[in-house]
């Protein structure tokens, strides 16, 4: 069973399950995230959906690209939670699967390729207070050694 993070299910809705993979970014004492400005402003991990055919590690990879502009080096998986949100950017209710790895920014390629995002370094304390969601919290903090 995978642990649910965050709000239960509303009984009035129908959710459609979305898996995803997210990364911790740690480096040199610092922590990548990604800055989402639409819909809703928040600071996320890096990460999303992973589309039909395609596997975990590569999605991820795409998706750190397509946020940060960083390349990355996925060291190993720290876990996954699930959360029940609505998701306005595709107007639907979802059951995110989120599975969470620790990972290393190796190289910036450019600025991020997917529109309203934006690569923010920030130090542990500042990341952990800054993301938007509880399971996000939980994984970094853990990562970090620090619960």
């Amino acid at each position: 069973m995978i642990r649910r993070i965050g709000e239960p299910p509303r009984a009035d809705q129908t959710y459609r399950r979305r898996p995803g993979a997210y990364a911790v970014l740690l480096r040199e004492g610092m922590v990548l995230l990604t800055h989402q400005s639409a819909p809703v402003p928040e600071f996320q991990l890096p990460g999303g959906g992973i589309d039909p055919g395609e596997q975990p590690i590569p999605a991820l990879t795409r998706e750190i690209y397509e946020e940060t502009g960083w390349s990355a080096a996925v060291e190993r998986r720290l876990g996954a939670f699930r959360r029940f949100t609505y998701m306005p950017e595709y107007d639907r209710w979802a059951e995110k699967l989120c599975t969470v790895y620790l990972a290393r920014p190796v190289l910036r390629r450019g600025p991020p390729t997917e529109a309203g995002h934006e690569a923010v370094w920030m130090r542990p304390g500042d990341a952990i207070a800054a993301v938007g969601n509880d399971g996000d919290r939980m994984f970094l903090i853990r990562a970090l050694g620090l619960g």
